[in-house]
């Protein structure tokens, strides 16, 4: 490339695509900042707020596989612009939402730019970089641009909220966008090799509408949103469209997606390392941030700063997986990482977060740094057990996974959180029976009934949601550790066979 003569292309691409994932990343955890101050903007809904949290990656999990295999027949470069544009308009009007509903449809539509990035990013990644150890310290880079990213979103959100309003946090990816687009339109080649085949439309809306109403079904019946004469029906129908289109895939002579693609325990193994393990700690940062602003009085910038260190030492471990996967193997290295995170999360549901200290801050570092590592090793042997064609479509089953464990991680711990809340919640006398309903629902419900009230039961209640929050802190992050250790068992076992680093 004349811009940078002295430094290989493939390294190049590399620099273009973790610059297209950068934004992705920091949209995910950002928000987790922005919630206590978005919900008392917009008078949002406890049941409002997460669906602005989990609208985003639920949409997505739907989203990246159809995204993922148009982008391995039409070109990833094609599918990257257009999902980079989609994402920086969309970033646009959710900055400016009036309100709850728009929200929410705003952040619909950064899910659709975001499902044509991430998958474009791997298939990029797999298909210019053929040598395994070239290919391991490349996807070791994108993992430490994703944590990275994942560090400066609370930052960078807790920054701008101490002087702007909420949609700040949306509006800082418009700038990012006009940087990105052009470095990816002047780096990335203009042809590609292409999978052979034409992309199914039908087939894709199948997928889609399958995964949306399995997923819809499964968050309505444990969220409560929905009685379960409706919610398991819708849930029913997703199952059975799913069923449909695999059936299809196995007729096709050209299927949409590789169904093989899931017999590889590598693939497998991955998969479910990323839902359980990105459920969990989506559902615990989440927590934190609620309870260090709303419990700790912490401003939104000392609440970020907090949480540094999950995030940075986390991107620390993308560099390293790569060394420890070649050196150990998958199995080990991915077992023993989740195995370490559930420890680090174990002593933290018995840590003071009002005094923090020192041991706080090197546990966070260190589940930070387990699952950096172990997820970073899974994405190694996910990409190298697909050949390059494959990338796109690959790419998207990792991507997938991340996302639908992040959405159901947060519906599945805010539903949690909000049953200990209203059960532990003692709601001070003479507060009128709609708004003392209200207020038992979540802790920032009763910040926001709070703000009608007198002084004097205005303090009382916030002093007891602060207290019941704060009771259910022990007992969300030890079920996110106990999930983790189950899930080390289980990969022990799904890599059985993988005892050496050479198999995978």
């Amino acid at each position: 490339m004349f811009l940078f003569p002295a430094i290989p292309r493939r390294w190049l691409i590399l620099l273009a695509v973790m610059l297209a994932f950068l934004p992705v990343v920091i949209d995910m955890t950002i928000l987790h900042i922005a919630v206590p101050s978005l919900t008392l903007a917009l008078d949002a809904s406890a049941t409002e707020v997460l669906w602005i949290i989990d609208i985003y990656p639920l949409l997505m999990a739907g989203l990246l596989v159809p995204m993922g295999t148009l982008a391995d027949r039409v070109g990833n470069r094609r599918v990257l612009l257009t999902g980079l544009g989609v994402f920086g308009t969309a970033s646009l009007l959710a900055a400016f939402a009036p309100t709850p509903a728009m929200l929410i449809g705003a952040r619909g539509l950064l899910a659709l730019g975001g499902s044509m990035i991430m998958p474009c990013v791997l298939g990029i990644i797999r298909r210019t970089f053929e040598d395994e150890d070239e290919r391991a310290m490349a996807l070791g880079l994108w993992g430490t641009v994703g944590a990275a990213g994942a560090a400066l979103g609370p930052l960078i959100g807790g920054a701008l909220l101490e002087h702007f309003w909420w949609g700040s946090a949306f509006l800082i990816n418009v700038p990012i966008m006009l940087v990105v687009i052009p470095l990816v339109f002047l780096l990335l080649p203009r042809t590609e090799e292409t999978r052979p085949g034409k992309w199914a439309p039908g087939q894709a809306v199948l997928l889609i509408a399958g995964m949306l109403a399995l997923v819809y079904g499964i968050k309505a019946a444990f969220g409560a949103t929905q009685a379960l004469n409706v919610a398991l029906p819708v849930a029913m129908l997703g199952l059975g469209l799913l069923m449909v289109f695999v059936r299809l895939q196995l007729r096709a002579p050209e299927p949409l997606l590789d169904l093989s693609l899931f017999s590889r325990p590598a693939i497998l193994a991955g998969m479910i390392m990323a839902v359980v393990a990105t459920g969990a700690l989506a559902g615990v940062e989440l927590t934190l941030a609620q309870e260090l602003q709303y419990v700790m009085d912490r401003t939104p910038l000392q609440a970020g700063i907090f949480m540094i260190p999950i995030m940075a030492a986390a991107a620390l471990g993308g560099p390293v997986a790569g060394y420890l996967s070649n050196l150990f193997g998958l199995r080990v290295v991915a077992s023993l990482s989740l195995a370490i995170a559930a420890a680090a999360l174990a002593c933290l549901a018995f840590s003071d977060f009002g005094h923090p200290g020192l041991t706080v801050p090197m546990l966070l570092a260190l589940l930070g740094l387990a699952l950096s590592i172990g997820l970073t090793a899974s994405s190694i042997a996910i990409m190298s057990s697909v050949e390059s064609s494959q990338g796109g479509a690959a790419g998207s089953l990792e991507a997938t996974a991340y996302e639908l464990g992040s959405g159901l991680g947060i519906t599945l711990f805010g539903v949690f959180l909000s049953s200990v809340y209203s059960r532990t919640i003692v709601l001070v006398p003479d507060i009128p029976s709609s708004q003392a309903e209200r207020a038992a629902r979540s802790i920032g419900d009763s910040y926001v009934v709070a703000r009608d009230l007198a002084e004097p039961q205005a303090e009382a209640l916030i002093a007891a949601g602060k207290t019941a929050f704060s009771s259910s802190h022990s007992i969300l992050l030890m079920t996110a550790a106990a999930l983790l250790a189950a899930l080390s068992i289980l990969v022990i076992y799904l890599l059985r066979q993988d005892s050496t680093p050479q198999e995978y």
